[in-house]
């Protein structure tokens, strides 16, 4: 990281930096940022952690780093009715009033956040009580493989099951928009939820006869404090990427997990900025961002 004239700034990737003189010189247009969402999924064991998983490092798009759950929305997380039928806590147009989007916009984005963190984590903010689901082990591994496959979308799982979305949940704390110069863009929407009491995080496993593992986006994940994941980034014994390191550095500076759920956070955007200077590249975070890495 560099911190010149009191903008923390940290190395981009070569590939990044050349988008980035391309970009500068007028040869190349901003992409549209893809609604997404992501979890920061916490739990007190007896201390304050996140789960965090590792991406595979075949992936295109930030291979070997260390996220939350999470996603880019779905044509399918706009179903409508799960917003009538299947939905318990804020109404999605009251949501949307908070966060200052559109009703359909935040139905899509609190449906992405579920889903996404059940088909990462195995852990599915719904009900009535989450916590009724610990009953339904081996039938929620199925409904998991059957979102995975794309068999079946959220709204027909929550229908089948008799299920409703636990949007109370999710408490808002951040968004983060790709840097211009990026190939790949999104806008991405954090939430903070608990680990519901009696369910457990893990990667999806194989079913059936002979079947072979199937990792998907990530190929572990573990529960970390903030401050240990921070100090393992900074070993270099994982990576991090800025969003994340941030949003672990702000979770760090609360007491416990009721503490950060109680917070009603100012839910502006936040875009990093690549920048072209005496033949390097970095990334500058928003002016009013800390960097702790």
């Amino acid at each position: 990281m560099d911190e010149r004239r009191g903008t923390p700034r940290v190395r981009v990737p070569l590939v990044l930096a050349e988008r980035a003189r391309e970009f500068a010189a007028g040869a190349l247009s901003p992409a549209v940022p893809r609604d997404a969402a992501t979890v920061i999924l916490l739990r007190q064991a007896p201390d304050l952690q996140a789960f965090l998983l590792r991406r595979t490092r075949a992936l295109e798009f930030a291979p070997g780093a260390c996220v939350f759950p999470g996603g880019s929305v779905d044509e399918r997380d706009a179903d409508p009715a799960i917003g009538e039928t299947a939905w318990a806590g804020p109404a999605p147009a009251d949501l949307g009033e908070r966060l200052g989007i559109s009703a359909d916009r935040a139905r899509g984005l609190v449906c992405a956040a579920v889903r996404e963190t059940f088909e990462e984590s195995g852990v599915l903010l719904a009900g009535p009580s989450p916590t009724d689901l610990v009953r339904e082990g081996a039938v929620l591994a199925q409904d998991r493989r059957r979102l995975l496959d794309g068999s079946v979308s959220l709204g027909e799982l929550l229908s089948q099951r008799g299920l409703v979305l636990r949007a109370d949940l999710l408490t808002p704390w951040a968004r983060w928009i790709t840097p211009e110069v990026s190939p790949r863009r999104f806008d991405a929407w954090f939430f903070a939820a608990a680990l519901p009491p009696g369910q457990m995080a893990a990667l999806a496993a194989a079913t059936g006869p002979g079947a072979q593992p199937d990792p998907g986006e990530s190929d572990s994940g573990t529960w970390l404090s903030p401050a240990a994941a921070l100090e393992a980034a900074r070993a270099g014994h994982i990576t991090l990427l800025p969003p994340t390191a941030v949003t672990l550095a702000e979770l760090a500076s609360h007491r416990d997990v009721a503490d950060i759920l109680a917070q009603r956070r100012t839910i502006a955007p936040l875009l990093p900025e690549v920048i072209v200077e005496d033949e390097r590249a970095w990334l500058a975070m928003p002016q009013a961002v800390d960097y702790p890495i």
